[in-house]
């Protein structure tokens, strides 16, 4: 009997040394990014960047009203490819695969991409977002021995954020996502963090690995925070 108990002490003990040291590295990510105040501060982001892929430059404008919505265009040579997701729907514009005018995105489709709503993405205040993570260790990415946290919502949509330990940066970012009615995985790998004027850093460059086995080159030029954005924006046009 003495031994059942002080095996499952041991258990639950190490399960809240887990979850404290998690918490831990969250927080100090949050810290460094700007800290509490300044994320929870922040209404709505406006950013405009430049995309390559596969030898072609598009320009790009993202703009989120947190929480609320969100909204990526993008402008290869006039034909736009529009993704909008809210905390309700979404819905999506994309010749390039056929799609010239506006359709709705499936539940799935919503439910792994509603993680762009949130300023600060799924770490940032996630227990009251009904979010739960988990320390997983740590991994090797490019020759850091990055901590790797896997973070999962109320939905239980995932995402795998390896944070460096040396800045506390995330560094590398894997999220679930359906495509075409499956589940896939979208790798993003960050680099280049910048402080704005606001006080929030965020990465300036992202290379995104898609499900079709192409990479995208994501370079952000412009960032507005608490620009004031029009909600109608995230309503599908009729």
């Amino acid at each position: 009997m003495k031994n059942v108990l002080l095996a499952v002490v041991t258990v639950l003990t190490a399960g809240f040394v887990n979850a404290q040291t998690a918490d831990e590295i969250i927080n100090k990510h949050i810290d460094v990014i700007g800290g509490k105040d300044k994320i929870g501060g922040i209404k709505s982001l406006y950013v405009e960047s430049s995309i390559s892929v596969m030898g072609q430059e598009a320009p790009a404008v993202t703009q989120i009203i947190n929480g609320k919505g969100f909204k990526n265009e993008v402008d290869f040579g006039g034909q736009k490819i529009i993704q909008v997701y809210t905390e309700k729907d979404g819905w999506a514009v994309n010749p390039m695969m056929g799609m010239t005018t506006p359709t709705a995105s499936t539940a799935d489709e919503v439910k792994t991409n509603q993680v762009n709503l949130y300023v600060g993405g799924l770490l940032f205040d996630y227990a009251a977002k009904g979010n739960k993570v988990e320390l997983l260790g740590k991994e090797d990415v490019n020759g850091t021995n990055a901590y790797k946290i896997r973070a999962t919502t109320r939905d239980s949509a995932a995402t795998i954020y390896y944070i460096d330990p040396s800045t506390y940066y995330i560094i590398k970012e894997i999220q679930n996502v359906s495509a075409n009615g499956q589940m896939a995985e979208v790798v993003s790998v960050y680099s280049n963090y910048k402080k704005t004027d606001y006080g929030y850093t965020i990465p300036f460059s992202q290379e995104l690995t898609l499900p079709q086995g192409f990479t995208i080159n994501i370079t952000t030029s412009k960032i507005e925070v608490n620009k004031n954005i029009d909600p109608k924006i995230f309503e599908i046009p009729k």
